[in-house]
């Protein structure tokens, strides 16, 4: 219709364009509008060119698009063909500054306007109202609705206090919510369903259910009705506190009521029954929500994948896995890593690789945590070779393997018996840009233990400390342990020493081998005196 418009003769007045670009802007088309606006001024005449509700168009579209500096180019524009701003254009430059994440040129903007006289209208208060809180300036939103109380003839609303209240309630300033509550119906302003869902949810997650009860029993007598969002709230809270049969009764009273449950509804009471391991039921509330028209997204499937998974129903989760590639959902990284995981734990390795090429396939990447998931799975079975060339298909996908990754290795090769190889590796970390850290130590100390190389832990012991890599509890009960067991009373004493010095306690086994030697009547009476120290006897 634009272009056909255009080959009009004569050619129709600016305001029927301008209808259309008004349309093609509620529709989000944010650059087709700007295209046909440029198209107009190209084909500018004295009798057909933009004024000045196409530039308010065409601002409003930079705006959304992150791109306000062409907006206050046009303001500009604006000035130098002699109109004069209106509320909107100054709201619209506003918003768009809200939503490029510059809060403080926002409010300078906003102050300025003002001190030059154009006058903010509700909207104008409320956008930066609004962008302040989003930013979790909720301080400054405050300030702001008193400035338009006290200064201005432009009093705050529903919309204003609400905003504010929900940013108070996210911040878990329920308290201060409360009062403003109060004070927004002691000044004649009615809440509404908005107000009370954003409070009720704000107790909820502050866990002051009395309050947020009592809440809801207001709003039913103020003939104000809970919606979905409220309900879905209520459904949620209700699992959190592993209390998804009461959650399913409130699922029942939205149905009688006329609100029908949305997908975030069915997600939070099938959560909820996995979380008090009822995968069943959880499996009924799909098969529900996709009988009452709602259909599941990414979330609905992994959510009882990840369940069936924990419990090692690996057949159930896969064959959730293809029934979301039926219905057209893709899954996405953590879902993939939720069923390889998931396979590992059965023993199902193989599967587990054979998914991760077909992630790889489709285009979905995998992230270092997929990656660690089988790599743990092939160290476990000491599978060091293939291993080895999973951390290079790490670095294949152009990943740079964390320290994560690296103590895997290290342990594989410690329990596969590469000693030298693990001790290579922990030495080579700094020149890849990483730090072994304590756990990484700890491996390595394990595995030289185990193989009886007291002396090399030992020294491991001493190089950590001197990198700044403090020991810990675990460090030193698992060298303790070796001493002891190799009768190197001397040094398993002088390390407990330490270890105690350094506020740190013995495990179940350290204890039983130090309650084993004070039963020895052959050991040295000050080696004793330690022991006995260790345990508090006289």
């Amino acid at each position: 219709m634009f272009n056909d418009m255009l080959h009009m003769r004569p050619l129709p007045p600016i305001q029927r364009f301008n209808k259309i670009l008004g349309q093609i802007a509620k529709m989000k088309h944010y650059p087709t509008a700007i295209s046909l606006i440029h198209r107009l001024d190209l084909l500018a005449t004295r009798k057909l060119k933009s004024d000045f509700y196409t530039l308010n168009i065409a601002i409003n579209c930079f705006s959304y698009l992150n791109r306000v500096d062409f907006g206050f180019s046009l303001l500009g524009k604006i000035f130098k063909l002699g109109y004069q701003p209106d509320c909107a254009t100054f709201t619209t430059l506003i918003r768009g500054l809200c939503l490029d994440g510059k809060l403080a040129r926002a409010v300078r903007f906003f102050d300025e306007i003002v001190l030059k006289g154009f006058p903010p209208d509700l909207i104008t208060y409320g956008t930066l109202i609004n962008g302040l809180c989003k930013i979790g300036n909720t301080r400054a939103a405050i300030l702001l609705l008193k400035h338009m109380e006290q200064a201005t003839s432009c009093q705050p609303g529903i919309v204003q206090y609400s905003t504010i209240i929900d940013s108070l309630c996210k911040d878990k300033q329920a308290t201060d919510a409360l009062k403003m509550f109060s004070d927004m119906i002691g000044k004649g302003i009615t809440p509404d369903v908005v107000t009370y869902t954003s409070l009720i949810q704000g107790l909820c997650n502050l866990g002051q259910w009395k309050e947020a009860m009592r809440l809801w029993s207001e709003m039913t007598t103020r003939n104000i009705f809970p919606d979905v969002q409220t309900f879905s709230v209520l459904v949620d809270t209700l699992c959190k506190e592993g209390m998804a049969k009461d959650a399913h009764g409130v699922l029942h009273l939205m149905l009688q009521r006329g609100v029908e449950p949305n997908t975030i509804t069915y997600n939070a009471l099938m959560d909820g029954y996995c979380l008090v391991g009822r995968a069943g039921d959880a499996r009924k509330v799909l098969e529900f929500m996709k009988t009452r028209g709602c259909e599941p997204d990414n979330f609905t499937y992994s959510i009882l994948i990840n369940s069936y998974c924990k419990t090692k129903w690996i057949d159930e989760a896969l064959g959730l896995f293809k029934d979301m590639s039926c219905r057209g959902l893709i899954p996405d990284t953590v879902t993939y890593t939720t069923i390889i995981g998931g396979l590992c734990s059965v023993g199902r390795q193989l599967d587990a690789c054979v998914l991760l090429d077909k992630m790889r396939t489709q285009g979905q990447l995998p992230n270092l945590f997929t990656y660690a998931t089988l790599l743990k799975c092939l160290c476990k079975e000491k599978r060091l070779d293939e291993a080895l060339l999973l951390v290079n298909m790490i670095e294949d996908d152009g990943l740079v393997p964390n320290i994560v990754i690296y103590n895997i290795l290290i342990d594989c090769m410690c329990k596969s018996g590469k000693l030298d190889a693990a001790k290579e590796l922990l030495l080579s970390l700094p020149a890849k840009g990483l730090q072994p850290n304590t756990r990484s130590y700890n491996i390595l100390i394990n595995g030289l233990c185990k193989k009886g190389k007291l002396k090399e832990a030992n020294e491991f012991l001493n190089k950590m400390e001197e990198k700044g890599c403090l020991p810990d509890g675990y460090t030193y009960n698992i060298i303790i342990q070796a001493f002891l067991q190799d009768e190197e009373i001397t040094k398993a004493i002088e390390l407990i020493r330490v270890m105690l010095a350094r506020g740190f306690s013995a495990n179940a086994c350290t204890t039983k081998l130090i309650a084993n030697f004070l039963c020895d009547d052959g050991l040295d009476p000050s080696h004793k005196e330690v022991l006995r120290k260790f345990f508090n006897i006289s």
